[in-house]
């Protein structure tokens, strides 16, 4: 069946281990929708940090994000599904974070571009501080509107945010996700991105009800695409709602090796050696020829 949506994760997928967006991925997603195919940017990265990046390519699907928490359209801010956390669930997370010297990361402001609320950064916790460095530096000159500091988050949290996060070692946030895991139960969902490789973990803390499947699936029936006309490409265990949702789902050579397990899906080359671009090449546009 022909390829009408393309769903990409961003970091470990479309961009490189620099961050960055390869020619060749960017011709490839070209040729792709000058044949037809729409693309869509799925990723775990807020809103107004991941927008830039579907503006500059010019897509007009909406862009999925906060790993599926939002999804909405990167130029007109129409919102097609918002997955709130539900505000006793966030205070919980956020006073376990505390008793446990974790800082937390409330998103927040579904509505508008979106942003990034925290009140406090542990000494020594050097991957928040260059983590909010990198999202005020992101987003440019709003950056005074896109990271905003409170005197405390018990005190902001009085509606649902969009979701919370936790940054810091692979072995401290490990940690922190089984207590999380423990004293919540299925009352949030925990996602733990691992890059052990920079001794960075990420935790991401939603609605149980939000994932990147369901993100792609409300876009899927906005588009009124089937899921056997989309191709997923991920790498890392917050993909794998997407990539099993897809009717296509392809794995990145530098993807997590657990993921193989599943032997159902395709197997393109890693984020530094275009695997994207591989990916459609293979997939959409020679089975289009």
């Amino acid at each position: 069946m022909t390829i009408r949506l393309i769903a990409l994760d961003l970091d470990g997928t479309l961009l490189d281990s620099r961050g960055r967006l390869s020619a060749r991925n960017r011709s490839a997603i070209e040729a792709a929708r000058s044949r037809g195919a729409r693309v869509a940017l799925v990723t775990g990265r807020r809103f107004r940090d991941a927008r830039p990046l579907a503006l500059e390519l010019g897509l007009d699907v909406p862009l999925i994000s906060h790993n599926g928490a939002l999804t909405k359209h990167a130029r007109s801010l129409e919102t097609v599904s918002a997955v709130l956390m539900p505000l006793e669930a966030a205070r919980a997370v956020v006073r376990i974070g505390r008793a446990h010297g974790a800082d937390a990361l409330v998103s927040d402001d579904h509505v508008g571009e979106g942003v990034m609320v925290y009140d406090h950064i542990s000494e020594g916790n050097t991957a928040l501080a260059k983590y909010v460095a990198w999202s005020s530096r992101i987003v440019g000159d709003t950056a005074s509107e896109a990271v905003s500091r409170v005197p405390s988050l018990e005190e902001y949290l009085d509606h649902d945010p969009v979701h919370i996060a936790f940054s810091g070692g692979c072995a401290r946030v490990e940690r922190l996700a089984e207590v999380m895991r423990r004293e919540l139960d299925s009352t949030v969902r925990l996602l733990l991105t691992l890059y052990p490789k920079t001794d960075f973990a990420l935790l991401d803390v939603l609605n149980p009800s939000a994932s990147k499947g369901a993100g792609l699936a409300a876009v899927a029936a906005e588009q009124r695409i089937t899921p056997e006309e989309i191709m997923a490409v991920g790498d890392n265990h917050n993909d794998l709602e997407m990539l099993l949702y897809a009717g296509m789902g392809v794995l990145m050579g530098n993807a997590e090796p657990s993921l193989r397990e599943h032997g159902r899906f395709q197997l393109t080359a890693s984020n530094d050696e275009d695997g994207v671009a591989e990916a459609i090449e293979r997939f959409v546009l020679q089975n289009d020829e």
